[in-house]
C-alpha cells in the first residue's frame, strides 16, 4: 500500500488508479470494514488524525479530482465527503523520499512521465497534508535517507 503524500498530478496512469484502490482499501481499513491491513505502517498519520474518516475521504477527494481532470471515471460516491478536516503535517524528507521512489517507477514503466517530473524542482503535496522540515517519517518502510 502506498498513500502517496505527493500531489496526484505527478502520479502516472498506473500510479492513479493504484492510488485510487489503495486509498478506498485504506478507507475500508478505517472504517472497521476489513480484517486485513489493519497494522498497515501508511496508515498510521490517518489513525492518528482526530477524524480518521473525514481524512480518509480528504484523501479520496484529492485523488478523485486528478482523475477527473484526466477524465477517467472514477466513482466518488465511494467515499462520504464531510467538514474539511484539519490538515496533517508530514516532513520534507518523506515528500524528498517519495519524489526520489517515485521518480524510480517511472524511470522504469513511464519515460515520458519520468521526463517530465526529472525537472521539477518544487513538487506539491496532496492537499491533506503540510510539510515542515524533517526526516523520513517513522512509519516509513524501505530505504531510508
Amino acid at each position: 500500500m502506498r498513500l502517496w503524500t505527493l500531489h496526484p498530478q505527478y502520479l502516472d496512469r498506473q500510479g492513479l488508479l493504484a492510488v485510487w484502490r489503495e486509498g478506498l482499501l485504506a478507507q475500508a481499513v478505517l472504517l472497521g470494514q476489513t480484517k486485513g491491513y489493519k497494522n498497515h505502517p501508511q496508515l498510521l498519520r490517518f489513525k492518528q488524525h482526530a477524524d480518521p474518516a473525514s481524512a480518509i475521504a480528504c484523501y479520496l477527494e484529492g485523488i478523485y479530482h486528478e482523475a477527473y481532470r484526466r477524465s477517467y471515471n472514477f466513482n466518488r460516491a465511494k467515499y462520504t465527503l464531510g467538514d474539511a478536516p484539519a490538515r496533517i503535517p508530514a516532513p520534507s524528507g518523506q515528500m524528498e523520499f517519495e519524489i526520489r521512489h517515485l521518480l524510480a517507477k517511472l524511470n522504469k514503466r513511464s519515460p515520458d512521465d519520468y521526463a517530465r517530473l526529472k525537472t521539477i524542482q518544487d513538487f506539491l503535496p496532496h492537499p491533506l497534508f503540510t510539510i515542515h522540515p524533517g526526516p523520513v517519517a517513522d512509519w516509513e518502510k524501505g530505504l531510508k535517507g
